[in-house]
């Protein structure tokens, strides 16, 4: 048992940021001295002095030996890996890297449709080429969930020669499939189960959270410490267990996709983070989960509101547990979209959510939310309801969040549509022709449409009804969405 205590990459920053030298080396603020004076006034001109770059005492990101290996070992132990590394590129490069380690140029590796655009940038790095399996979804509620044992074991027996499963858990409403049994039927195809786990990092410091993913028995994690946790915005891990992994290969790919020059803030931010959930974590989640408790029993009594992911019902295959501080709350008993309610919120009533979507919104409850905070959520909410109800909205169904339940017809790979020769399009005029970009509302950054795919009047509908109804399209070369990338090879 390691001393989880200890915080060696912090404590030798800090021995660094003050040691009296003169400073000859990256970054060019030299410690703070040049920096902007407008920025030192907003941030303070200490944390500059910590902006350093990989000195001899401070460890190499792709060659630990030091301090960055014992807290890379600390973290290992804490989240329950065999081996774990820090990331500065946030879980995108995590995700990339996974697939890259795992798949080859034409190898197939099975995922759901509603995979974050880190994995679609994965295959058009590594080549590979996704087998989609739709995922479990809730048409009343309009809410995609996890895919299913049974996706899976379907998928693997029409692809026995797929080299990895991706599993997106839990989802951006913190619902949670049954990753054990998908683990088990990937095992008995001797391949590894990639786990975006990018909201879950906090699953493994209290037993009244849904299973770690490791724990689980996911052979590669990626998770957000930043999301969920106490890092700085972009650090994340990435985590691997038993030997279905090589590990020089993750090494290798993460060399690729990761910056040459890691911010030390960034880094040492991870190792405090990991000390303070080793050492304070299940009274921190205890905390978080009472506060989550407060805010959903008291908005659900709000008439025209409710949270009905937390009804007590029979869970499905798709549906075996839910990440309690994850609040989603249906917002169209009031007569208001979710993007409507949003506006609103953030703009008037000083309530900023983590997403909004057709008739939700969803929030993110933290180890850094107050009694304070949960206060302001409850008035926002009885305010929305009192003064901007509607008495009606009519949303259009079976259009999922995010994702669109269509068929997708992949005819090229991802990675061969990105390369190939393109021409822009007024968006009526690209039905049934081939996608060359990702496109997708975001948050949670999940691509309606991606390279490879044929493009569907019916997804083509959906992204313009997202516009009508508040929300953006992003990851296109034009964000209006009057244009699309094409591919000029037509079918």
């Amino acid at each position: 048992m390691l001393n989880q205590n200890q915080i060696p990459l912090l404590d030798a920053l800090k021995l660094c940021a003050t040691r009296p030298h003169t400073a000859f080396y990256t970054p060019g603020h030299k410690r703070g001295e040049g920096i902007s004076q407008t920025l030192a006034d907003f941030f303070g001109k200490a944390v500059f002095g910590a902006d350093l770059t990989e000195l001899a005492n401070l460890d190499n990101l792709f060659a630990p030996q030091g301090v960055i290996q014992q807290a890379q070992q600390l973290a290992a132990e804490a989240f329950g890996a065999s081996k774990t590394w820090f990331l500065v590129n946030g879980s995108t490069c995590g995700v990339e890297a996974a697939i890259l380690a795992t798949c080859g140029t034409g190898d197939k590796i099975i995922l759901p449709r509603n995979v974050h655009s880190s994995a679609i940038a994965g295959l058009i790095l590594s080549g590979a080429m996704p087998i989609f399996v739709n995922p479990e979804y809730d048409p009343v509620l309009d809410i995609a969930h996890s895919i299913t044992p049974n996706a899976v074991q379907s998928a693997l027996q029409q692809h026995p020669d797929a080299k990895a499963v991706l599993v997106v858990y839990p989802t951006y409403y913190g619902v949670c499939g049954d990753l054990s049994a998908i683990a088990h039927i990937t095992h008995q195809y001797n391949i590894p189960l990639l786990v975006d786990e990018a909201h879950g990092a906090h699953f493994a410091f209290h037993p009244e959270l849904p299973t770690p993913a490791l724990a689980a028995g996911a052979d590669l994690t990626v998770q957000s410490i930043h999301k969920t946790l106490g890092a700085m915005t972009q650090a994340s891990m990435l985590h691997i267990q038993g030997n279905r992994i090589d590990s020089d290969r993750i090494s290798k790919a993460l060399q690729l996709v990761q910056s040459t020059s890691p911010s030390y803030l960034l880094l040492a931010s991870l190792d405090a983070a990991r000390q303070q959930m080793s050492v304070h974590g299940k009274l921190l989640m205890s905390r978080t989960l009472q506060l989550a408790e407060s805010a959903r029993m008291r908005v659900s009594q709000i008439p025209g509101l409710s949270t009905p992911l937390f009804v007590s019902k029979e869970k499905s295959l798709g549906f075996v547990a839910l990440d309690k501080t994850r609040l989603t709350v249906t917002v169209a008993g009031l007569g208001l979209t979710g993007f409507e309610a949003e506006e609103i919120l953030d703009e008037k009533l000083g309530v900023t959510a983590e997403f909004a979507s057709m008739q939700h919104l969803t929030f993110i409850i933290s180890l850094g939310n107050s009694h304070a905070d949960i206060e302001q959520l409850v008035q926002g909410f009885t305010t929305l309801a009192q003064k901007y109800r509607r008495t009606n909205l009519a949303i259009k169904s079976n259009l999922l969040s995010s994702l669109g339940i269509h068929n997708h017809t992949l005819y090229l790979s991802p990675r061969e549509a990105f390369f190939a020769g393109s021409e822009i399009l007024p968006v009526e005029q690209t039905s049934d022709r081939i996608c060359a970009e990702i496109v997708c509302p975001y948050p949670p950054g999940i691509p309606v449409l991606m390279p490879g795919e044929v493009i569907t009047q019916t997804a083509l509908e959906y992204l313009r009804q997202i516009q009508t109804m508040g929300g953006f399209i992003s990851g296109c070369t034009d964000a209006s969405f009057c244009t699309l990338k094409v591919v000029k090879e037509r079918l």
